[in-house]
């Protein structure tokens, strides 16, 4: 089974340069879709998301970005930029259960712009949770960890045409432009304790290998987020280890692992092991952060017999 399973791993490092290579094309490709992009409308580019969590309960929480502006004529073509916030409604349980569909919050004039360091214009827009929560109808009693508002910017242009977050295509959002137009700001719960620092990793279960996911003993977690959580892991070491990261997040009491975590290891070319939440999830104490345990679902594409459920626990060291 052992012998199996690395002939498995064995072709990584090849892969690994057949990836590069084609990231090389990918990036020609890339960079004509955004020529394409600018050529025939324009771009609202996201050159730094402020803040996108929302604390309960605090009047200062706020979605703030700052916002970069191209087209073919050096963002010059925009005349006004109008914000559209909404409400997802994603625990039923507490507020009355329901979404709020979208609506024009304000306009952005260009007026306000500002010429960034590559020459085109620039704003920061921000939006308190007051006045979201006012405008979509709801208040501080009504809303818990999870629910997400939506605030979604639309270009209007000087000859009459709109872009906006129907507009994009994957490549745009994803590369070095960054330009979603569309962004999801997440209620949560503040933290008391801090949950980072030295913690001692135990596995409760070995998962797929029987080796283990990670390297136990100490490893160090991070603040990536309000309630994001990042554990520096050593994986796989049955394979000789490979330092990759694991996310999860802490909302209102639920340890949440964060969705698709492509590990970079693949049994079947072409098909990568991911780590995605389980529907078991565990809780915590927003004081006491001495103990956590985590439950998620290894390979759950199955490629390298899973998917299977992993539990470990963290303790402060």
């Amino acid at each position: 089974m052992m012998k199996k399973m690395l002939n498995k791993f064995m072709g990584l490092s090849a892969l690994a340069i057949v990836l590069v290579l084609g990231a090389c094309e990918e990036g020609d490709k890339v960079f004509d879709q955004i020529v394409e992009q600018e050529t025939r409308g324009a771009i609202l580019r996201t050159t730094n998301l402020i803040s996108n969590d929302l604390p309960i309960g605090d009047a200062s929480g706020n979605f703030s970005v700052e916002l970069e502006i191209q087209d073919q004529e050096n963002g010059t073509l925009v005349t006004d930029v109008e914000v559209y916030i909404g409400f997802l409604d994603n625990t039923a349980d507490i507020g009355p259960g329901t979404n709020v569909a979208e609506s024009l919050f304000e306009t952005v004039s260009s007026s306000t712009f500002s010429v960034g360091e590559f020459g085109l214009p620039r704003f920061t827009y921000m939006v308190g949770l007051p006045d979201m929560l006012s405008f979509v109808g709801r208040n501080d009693s009504e809303i818990t960890g999870g629910d997400q508002f939506t605030v979604r910017f639309e270009l209007v242009l000087s000859d009459g045409r709109r872009y906006s977050a129907a507009d994009n295509s994957g490549t745009l959002t994803g590369s070095y432009f960054n330009s979603p137009f569309l962004y999801t700001p997440t209620v949560i719960c503040p933290l008391t304790a801090s949950f980072s620092g030295t913690f001692d990793l135990s596995l409760a279960n070995p998962g797929v290998f029987s080796g283990g996911v990670f390297t136990e003993g100490n490893v160090e977690i991070s603040e990536v987020g309000t309630t994001i959580r990042e554990i520096a892991t050593v994986n796989y070491p049955q394979f000789g280890g490979f330092n990759r990261t694991f996310q999860f997040d802490l909302i209102c009491g639920a340890v949440v692992v964060l969705p698709e975590q492509d590990q970079g290891l693949q049994c079947t070319a072409g098909v990568p092991l991911i780590y995605n939440p389980s529907p078991n999830t565990t809780t915590y104490d927003p004081t006491d952060d001495s103990s956590l345990t985590i439950i998620f679902l290894e390979d759950t594409e199955g490629t390298c017999g899973g998917p299977v459920e992993v539990t470990f626990t963290l303790t402060k060291v």
